[in-house]
């Protein structure tokens, strides 16, 4: 997944990421921007895990939402 899809479309991704990672607060998402490195380290100070492991959430989290469509507006 082209990470610039997330953050060009990052109200739309914030619920998912909200699904996925639950501890994560407004607050944060708002920081986060849809800024992967911003995502990351948020993920880690929220769950206190390793690097290694926030890397492997993400990419599972890329995997998952590939075929994402951002809404048209006509």
């Amino acid at each position: 997944m082209n990470w610039d899809i997330v953050e060009g479309n990052w109200k739309q991704f914030k619920g998912k990421v909200r699904v996925r990672w639950g501890k994560l607060t407004d607050d944060h998402l708002e920081l986060i921007a849809g800024k992967r490195i911003e995502l990351a380290g948020k993920i880690q100070e929220a769950y206190g895990i390793t690097k290694d492991e926030v890397e492997e959430q993400i990419k599972l989290f890329e995997e998952q939402n590939k075929d994402f469509k951002p809404f048209e507006v006509k």
